[in-house]
C-alpha cells in the first residue's frame, strides 16, 4: 500500500490504512461503521475522523488512480505494448443533488439512422487489456 501514501496527509493515510483493512475484513455490506466495528472500532471516540476520510479530508484520485495504473502496467505489461480500452455509460439519474448529469447519446436504443438523447450521467472506464 505503501506507493499510494503519497496521495494522503500522514493522519488520513492512517485512517485509510485502518479502512483498507477492516473493508477486507468486513463481511456483507462494507460501510465505514460496519468495517470499524469489525476491527473493534465501534467505540472509539474519535470515529467520526474515518468517516472524513470519505467525505472532507483532501486526497487525490488522480494521484491514487495514476498510482494504480503505474503499478498494474508494472506487473502486467512489463514489456511490450500497452493496450487500454476505454468505455463509457450512461447512468439514467436525475434530481436536485445531481449536479453533473447531462444529456448524452444513448448508445442503446440509438442506432446509425436514429439518434435517441437521454439525461444521466457519463461514465468513463479505462481498462488495461494485458
Amino acid at each position: 500500500m505503501q506507493p499510494f501514501a503519497a496521495a494522503f496527509t500522514v493522519p488520513t493515510w492512517e485512517h485509510v490504512l485502518v479502512l483498507i483493512v477492516s473493508a477486507i475484513l468486513t463481511p456483507g455490506r462494507r460501510t465505514v461503521a460496519a468495517a470499524l466495528r469489525v476491527v473493534g472500532l465501534e467505540q472509539d471516540p474519535h470515529f467520526t475522523n474515518y468517516h472524513r476520510v470519505l467525505n472532507r479530508n483532501q486526497w487525490s484520485s488522480r494521484c491514487i488512480a495514476r498510482c494504480l495504473l503505474r503499478l498494474l502496467i508494472d506487473a502486467l505489461v512489463p514489456t511490450g505494448p500497452v493496450v487500454i480500452g476505454l468505455d463509457d455509460t450512461l447512468e439514467r439519474r436525475w434530481g436536485a443533488k445531481i449536479k453533473a448529469r447531462g444529456i448524452y447519446r444513448d448508445p442503446v436504443r440509438s442506432s446509425e439512422s436514429h439518434f435517441v438523447k437521454a439525461s444521466g450521467l457519463r461514465w468513463l472506464s479505462l481498462m488495461l487489456l494485458p
